[in-house]
């Protein structure tokens, strides 16, 4: 159980709610061992009214004899247990009355009332265990909706604090897994398995000890098998934890061909390849199957194992009892009793084997669970500086290599923006460009070199303050399956309705929205799916500019749009971007042309500089890249 120790502070933390479950445990239990004591004093009055009255009439009535019932019975009394005292009292029946007979009919009369009495004791426990049973889960199982809550929230914080290159070696299915699957498993150990095991351990002191004080030899006899019980739990649990975390693992990788299909269906599609897809599905349908039924057959041999060895408890208690009644060591309410007491045990031993199994499988979850918790991100936020930056912007011999692929992105770059500039930076695919945004917005460290932003090591910026000094338009656009207006406003807490209008307009989206459904209020589909490539983009744009930053990235953010809207967007931002440090990444020069400073990368590497003019007349990269723009736009 040693990775379910970091649920420790969860319990820590809501103690007085696991505290009260314990206290309704404990009353709970009291009761459920006090229900047989009132079965024994209702044998015992039997008992004794047999051996008194009842067996002696009988030995009469077969010799032969004529006897008076009423007389021979004559007048007696029984002694009432202090339960019954007890309930004569809650009902105002005097005690003689219950006590106190006169004659056969007589005494049939008390011992009717008597068991009548008895019932309703009985009945009446049961219903205050039933309440105490009820707060006892309204408690811990309550406790344990809070603790899975708060695990969600710690788990998904961390998914937000971890770096880029940690979705790239974990797919989506195994991280949403881990968040919903995984978790509610963990859940049952925090809820079901902490209540039945304080319920064992409570119930099992009580029972053996009042056992103890009926008879120390037949109680030993009756817990005979339990170590057995033990050695088995002992072997067959550790298959299933190691079953556990294979089917967990499938479930993972089920999950994750589950999300590819559903985010390719339209790739699928095209390509015919659903037959392919549902073949590939029931492959691993049947894997996952496959592990789950041997996760279950190892679990489905806790059950006949636990009855196995209570009905031989039960079996032994009657044997060794039956033999002390006779030899008059032991009397027959106590076997009673003794029965009532095993079988008290059946449950909460059987549910030995199933908590078991709980605990081992949210072990198995929440050492998966730990592995992402516990995992460190390449970014650590260690600045304390939060100064509004006025848009300078250098990078000093920069160098960097993607972790997870090894290659070589950005090597050696030097180069400064001032405040208020535009710099344009193009270059073949693969030449450094997004990863340089990257960078700049902190979604990487360098491997050598530094970034500065205003004159200061970027590091030593809170980081969630100097991001949101920052509009970055990704090359990758992702929109929200929620309305234009907030997929627009998506960086402000609260945003203006006339500020989100500027912004589309800004953007060149906002005759595109108004002829929308419902405007600002469309809801858009998944990833914004009912909306064009240009649409997405000019969103994306609008969703940057709206929060007036001081530096601005647009990492090739015009690639959907026509030259047309290209140079209406690029008007716009223009007058956005006056006065503020931009960084413009593009394949098209179209979209650059205009920059104060143009950067040419050629595998991570500043090829070229300079301005649009003067980059033409060096006859290098950039004007080949120029020349074959323009034969391409000729074509079309």
């Amino acid at each position: 159980m040693k990775a379910l120790g970091h649920l420790n502070k969860y319990f820590w933390k809501y103690k007085g709610k696991l505290l009260l479950g314990l206290f309704y445990i404990v009353l709970t239990n009291v009761l459920t061992v006090y229900s047989p004591q009132l079965i024994n004093e209702g044998v015992a009055v039997l008992r004794i009214a047999n051996e008194n009255q009842f067996e002696p009439l009988a030995k009469k009535i077969e010799s032969g004899e004529v006897v008076d019932k009423d007389a021979e019975i004559g007048k007696g009394e029984i002694v009432l247990p202090a339960s019954l005292r007890f309930i004569s009292k809650v009902f105002g029946i005097e005690e003689q009355s219950l006590s106190q007979f006169d004659g056969y009919k007589g005494l049939l009369a008390s011992i009717t009332l008597i068991g009548l009495l008895l019932a309703v004791l009985y009945s009446s426990v049961f219903l205050v265990k039933g309440v105490f049973l009820f707060y006892q889960r309204q408690t811990i199982i309550v406790m344990s909706r809070y603790i899975e809550y708060d695990l969600k929230n710690e788990v998904f914080e961390q998914y937000q604090k971890l770096s880029p290159s940690f979705y790239k070696k974990n797919n989506t299915g195994d991280i949403m897994n881990r968040i919903s699957e995984d978790v509610s498993r963990v859940r049952m150990y925090l809820g079901p398995a902490v209540m039945y095991t304080i319920n064992l351990v409570v119930m099992v002191i009580m029972v053996v000890y009042m056992m103890f004080t009926i008879d120390v030899e037949l109680t030993l006899y009756a817990l005979a098998p339990l170590p057995l019980l033990s050695i088995s739990i002992f072997f067959v649990s550790k298959k299933i934890n190691r079953k556990s975390d294979h089917v967990q693992s499938q479930q993972s990788f089920l999950s994750t061909l589950v999300q590819e299909s559903i985010s390719g269906i339209r790739v699928l599609k095209a390509y015919n390849r659903e037959q392919f897809a549902r073949n590939n599905f029931e492959k691993e349908s049947n894997e996952y199957k496959k592990r789950a039924l041997g996760l279950v057959k190892v679990d489905a041999l806790f059950m006949p194992i636990i009855m196995l060895l209570v009905g031989l408890s039960t079996i032994l208690t009657i044997y060794i009892g039956g033999i002390k009644v006779v030899d008059g060591t032991l009397e027959l309410e106590h076997v009673f009793q003794f029965i009532f007491y095993v079988n008290m045990l059946t449950w909460p031993f059987a549910s030995v084997g199933w908590v078991t199994s709980l605990v081992q499988q949210a072990e198995a979850s929440q050492q998966r669970i730990n592995n992402f918790i516990t995992a460190k991100s390449d970014v650590e936020d260690t600045g304390k500086r939060k100064e509004k930056l006025k848009g300078d912007i250098e990078f000093k011999n920069v160098s960097f290599k993607y972790p997870d692929s090894g290659i070589q992105a950005i090597s050696d770059l030097s180069f400064k923006v001032n405040a208020g500039e535009t710099i344009a930076v193009i270059g073949r695919t693969g030449s450094g460009k997004s990863t340089l945004a990257n960078l700049l917005n902190r979604l990487y460290e360098p491997d050598f070199g530094e970034i500065l932003l205003d004159g200061k090591p970027i590091n030593t910026y809170q980081l969630q303050f100097m991001r949101s000094n920052m509009g970055y338009v990704p090359q990758e656009v992702f929109l929200f399956s929620d309305s234009v207006r907030n997929n627009i406003a998506f960086g402000l807490h609260e945003a203006d309705q006339n500020l989100v209008i500027q912004a589309a307009k800004d953007a060149d989206i906002h005759d595109n929205i108004m002829q929308f459904p419902s405007n600002y209020d469309t809801q858009l589909g998944e990833r914004g799916i009912n909306l064009s490539g240009g649409q997405k983009q000019r969103i994306s744009i609008a969703r940057a500019i709206i929060r007036d930053p001081a530096i601005l990235i647009f990492d090739d953010c015009l690639s959907a749009v026509d030259t047309q809207t290209e140079e209406k967007i690029l008007q716009s931002l223009k007058r956005i971007m006056k006065g503020k440090s931009s960084v413009i990444i593009s394949h098209r020069v179209s979209s650059i042309k205009h920059a104060d400073k143009i950067l040419v990368l050629e595998r991570g590497k500043i090829v070229e500089e300079g301005n649009h003019e003067s980059l033409l007349s060096k006859q290098g990269l950039y004007a080949e890249l120029h020349r074959k723009q323009l034969l391409e736009e000729a074509k079309v």
